[in-house]
């Protein structure tokens, strides 16, 4: 049995929004996003200005200013029944802590979920805990966001809790992407380093649940939308331990 003309052309039509809708955000992402893509060894020559940088003619007025941020986000990711963060956190972390070593910002702010499983399960304090107890980092230059749910309320909180309008975000490439483009709907001047210093398992399936997610974030940044839990301003001028709690 023939399918009817009017039939066919509603079906072809509901294909090609749904190609539209899922395919449109990824491209935007891609297409907006990849020109704010650094690596370390880039945020590290422009935060570290020397004397000898300036030309042998510069005049006593002439001088060159480092290009620091305001912080340096980790997004968080699934840490191990004892603590200890997977591969691809640790990779996160580590690529922080060497953009903090090379002067990029002076506070590193690890943005995690502790609040779906607060019994079990304690993102953000493990992230803080690696950073200072395994890689050096000063516990007072490290803040926690135990409430960075997910990539957008990482974001929306960065901004509108932690102040940051100039932040460096550290995740994979596949996610930094979307992670961007979230920062950057908030009018933060914000650039991302990628943390791929592994292969993962399971890399299709993060890549897969990307691709959806990237439109789920595009509908909450049209919509201007809030985070899922909203606090008081937290200072970064301030020590990092105010933020340091276990559950």
């Amino acid at each position: 049995m023939r399918m009817p003309k009017i039939v066919k052309r509603i079906v072809l039509l509901v294909v090609f929004v749904a190609i539209v809708v899922m395919v449109g955000p990824n491209a935007i992402m891609y297409v907006s996003q990849r020109p704010n893509f650094r690596t370390v060894e880039q945020l590290a020559e422009k935060a570290l200005v020397l004397d000898e940088d300036l030309p042998a003619d510069a005049g006593a007025g002439e001088q060159r200013v480092a290009e620091t941020y305001d912080c340096i986000m980790v997004l968080g990711a699934a840490v191990q029944p004892d603590g200890m963060p997977s591969t691809i956190l640790a990779d996160r972390i580590q690529v922080a802590v060497d953009l903090y070593n090379a002067g990029v910002a002076p506070k590193i702010l690890m943005s995690g979920d502790n609040q779906s499983d607060r019994e079990t399960y304690d993102e953000v304090y493990n992230m803080k805990r690696y950073a200072v107890e395994e890689l050096g980092v000063p516990s007072e230059d490290v803040f926690c966001d135990h409430a960075g749910v997910n990539t957008y309320d990482s974001a929306y909180r960065s901004y509108h809790v932690f102040g940051s309008k100039r932040t460096v975000v550290v995740t994979q490439s596949y996610h930094l992407y979307r992670a961007l483009f979230d920062v950057r709907s908030f009018h933060v001047e914000a650039v991302g380093v990628s943390a791929d210093l592994h292969q993962y398992m399971n890399q299709r399936e993060y890549s897969a649940r990307e691709f959806a997610a990237r439109v789920a974030d595009m509908w909450k940044v049209i919509r201007n939308a809030d985070a899922t839990y909203l606090s008081e301003p937290v200072s970064l001028d301030q020590s990092g331990d105010v933020t340091s709690w276990q559950y």
